[in-house]
Formats: structure tokens, sequence, C-alpha cells
């Protein structure tokens, strides 16, 4: 076979787009763990803490509640769920748009018979 015809090792543009997939999947993975933390941070939110009847006691356990409540834990691991959410959605879109492409400019490539210029 000739060596114009000859496969060539995987370029690195294509390791790239491989080590992003896997990250996109990590990040996944993550937004997953995080949505069990806001899960956990609500439950806690809504518990009022047995710390006795006494007045300083019953403060303490509302200022505690209030701590871990949208205001405080619960909202700031909620937005953070958001916010990594919102970011693994731009790069999962990002990447499948860019393997798109690649596939399509590939495509073109093969149809026209022409080898890529690599003299950039």
């Amino acid at each position: 076979m000739p060596a114009q015809q000859q496969r060539q090792p995987a370029s690195l543009i294509d390791v790239v787009a491989d080590e992003i997939v896997s990250q996109v999947e990590s990040l996944a993975k993550t937004v997953e763990q995080i949505g069990d933390l806001v899960a956990s941070a609500r439950r806690l939110a809504e518990r009022q803490p047995k710390l006795g009847t006494a007045p300083p006691a019953m403060h303490l356990a509302t200022r505690l509640r209030d701590a871990a409540g949208q205001t405080g834990l619960a909202g700031e691991v909620t937005a953070a769920d958001s916010e990594l959410d919102s970011f693994h959605r731009a790069l999962r879109t990002t990447v499948s748009r860019y393997q798109e492409g690649d596939k399509d400019a590939a495509l073109t490539v093969t149809r026209s018979g022409e080898a890529p210029d690599d003299r950039r």
C-alpha cells in the first residue's frame, strides 16, 4: 500500500477531543454527586436541631437552621449545582458540535479524494 494511503495515527486533535469527552463524562459524575449534596443540604435545612427548650438553645437552633437554609449552605450548594450543570451542558454541546464538524470535514475530504493540507 502506498505511503500516502496508509492510515495515519490519531492526530493531536483526535487525542484532545477524546480527553475532552472523558472530562465531560467526569463532570457528569460530579454534577450527579453535587445533586446528592443539594438534597442532603435541603434535608439538613428542614430539620430543627434538638438543643433543648431554653431560649438560648432555641435561638441557636433557629440560627443553625437558617445557616443551613436557602440563604446558607443549601442556597450555596444549589447555586454551585446550577452553575456546574450549566457549564456541563455548554461543554457537552461544544464537544458534540466539534465532533460533528470534524466528521463533516473528514467526509468532505474523503469525497473529494484529496488529502488534507497540513502545511499550516
